[in-house]
């Protein structure tokens, strides 16, 4: 397959510049993210069938991954595409493929919601953390199941709440202390934690048509490869709405927010890095 691009298409959060600029920082800290988030990428190869000689697209890919890992596992024989509507992450990829020696990799730049791929190209469609950024949710996951053939899967990983990530948690409630929300965030706006509640992602494949729906939670380590001050450093600058948080504080509120994060990771301190507990739910349908 080749390598289709497309212009440049809003960001899927609606802000048109905040994935834009954290593309930056996703793709110095790939390697880190790549350790961190790897059993999910392995639990999303492993739900969705993915073997030699499969073909398989790779949607909201951000700077490579899982595109990188799914490219090992399909070997010579199969076909691996990315996509991401926005232009910096998926530039970051195609370097990060070059990088890999991942070069058969194909790299087009779309959102979601418009694939412009043959209805039936693929035997499995995966999403890591991208989902809950979609503009239209039904009709990215309803394009998604398009693109695959009768009997494939599409299989989604989302956060689990916050409550019960800890890597999430620990900066919120610091950050609660500090910054005062003007109104409740809107539960079904695009966020980290949209799909939160069990089944509601579930209900949006069923509004997509998808076949045999069926959820699990999938428990595991956060590995960060990093001392205290390097997941600071990693989690402060991988997210937007934190970096807009800390630059609206005066400087000594910006630092004992950091102190206190940092105090509070300390708990999770292991011999080779830090190690969060963490929950996500995974959602599968066939087309």
């Amino acid at each position: 397959m080749t390598t289709t691009r497309m212009n440049p298409s809003p960001d899927p959060s609606g802000d048109p510049c905040n994935w834009s600029e954290s593309a930056y920082y996703w793709d110095l800290h790939l390697d880190a993210i790549r350790e961190m988030f790897a059993p999910v990428t392995l639990a999303l190869i492993e739900e969705s069938g993915i073997g030699p000689g499969s073909r398989v697209l790779d949607v909201a890919g951000g700077t490579g991954e899982p595109s990188l890992t799914v490219a090992e596992h399909v070997g010579g024989n199969g076909t691996v595409v990315y996509t991401d509507p926005i232009a910096a992450m998926a530039q970051a990829a195609r370097r990060h493929a070059g990088r890999f020696g991942a070069d058969r990799i194909a790299h087009c730049q779309c959102p979601a919601e418009s694939l412009p791929f043959p209805s039936n190209s693929f035997d499995a469609v995966v999403c890591r953390f991208g989902a809950m950024f979609f503009t239209d949710p039904v009709a990215g996951i309803g394009e998604m199941l398009r693109v695959t053939r009768p009997g494939g899967s599409v299989v989604v990983a989302v956060w689990h709440s916050s409550e019960i990530n800890p890597s999430h948690n620990i900066v919120t409630r610091v950050l609660a202390k500090y910054v005062v929300e003007s109104a409740p965030p809107d539960p079904d706006a695009p966020g980290a934690f949209r799909y939160a509640e069990s089944g509601k992602l579930a209900d949006v494949f069923r509004s997509a048509r998808a076949e045999a729906v069926d959820q699990r939670l999938l428990a595991f380590d956060i590995h960060v490869p990093a001392s205290v001050e390097g997941f600071w450093e990693i989690r402060s600058q991988l997210s937007d709405t934190l970096r807009t948080k800390l630059a609206e504080l005066d400087g000594k509120s910006a630092e004992r927010v950091a102190e206190e994060i940092k105090r509070a990771a300390r708990e999770y301190v292991s011999n080779d890095g830090l190690r969060f507990p963490a929950r996500v739910i995974l959602v599968r349908g066939t087309a």
